[in-house]
């Protein structure tokens, strides 16, 4: 008999290995650069004073098999939340037996609880395996939409261009 599969909220004792799992899921799929988040950045992003993310652990036996991370969105088309899909990861030695089907109704779970109108992740190109499991789930890629990226000294350079006088809406107060 195979040990029952929990799906059960990340705990900051969970950090570390949220971490790893992190670092493996970039090696799997062969993301360019390195992960330059650290365990703390996990920590603060999930614990923190403000938290912006949530994650769920799948463990067998108590021991973590693999997890997702997730965070809000909001669509002003259909004027409720929705929550995006930042990583699902499944460890190599649990895969194949429907846990990431599993963690995946989870967050559709959670959504429909929440009252969200969708949730949505992105994938890359070269990741054909997860590509096929996420269609065989009948999820759709979307034709409409382009993902578009600021970042390094493009970003700086923008943000450059903003008056002093305006306010930091992000700062803490």
């Amino acid at each position: 008999m195979t040990a029952p599969l929990v799906i059960r909220a990340a705990e900051p004792e969970d950090v570390d290995v949220l971490h790893r799992f992190i670092v493996e899921l970039a090696e799997v799929e062969q993301f360019p650069g390195q992960v330059s988040a650290r365990p703390h950045d996990v920590a603060e992003a999930l614990f923190g004073v403000r938290p912006v993310a949530e994650a769920v652990v799948a463990t067998i036996d108590g021991a973590p098999a693999g997890f997702a991370l997730f965070y809000p969105t909001y669509s002003t088309i259909l004027g409720r939340r929705g929550i995006h899909l930042e990583d699902l990861y499944v460890a190599p030695e649990h895969r194949g037996a429907g846990i990431g089907q599993a963690l995946l109704a989870h967050l559709a779970k959670l959504a429909v609880q929440r009252g969200c109108g969708r949730l949505e992740w992105w994938v890359l190109r070269t990741n054909e395996h997860a590509l096929r499991f996420y269609r065989r789930l009948h999820a759709r890629g979307l034709d409409e939409i382009e993902i578009l990226r600021l970042d390094g000294d493009h970003l700086r350079d923008l943000a450059s261009t903003v008056s002093p006088a305006e306010p930091d809406a992000w700062s803490a107060t």
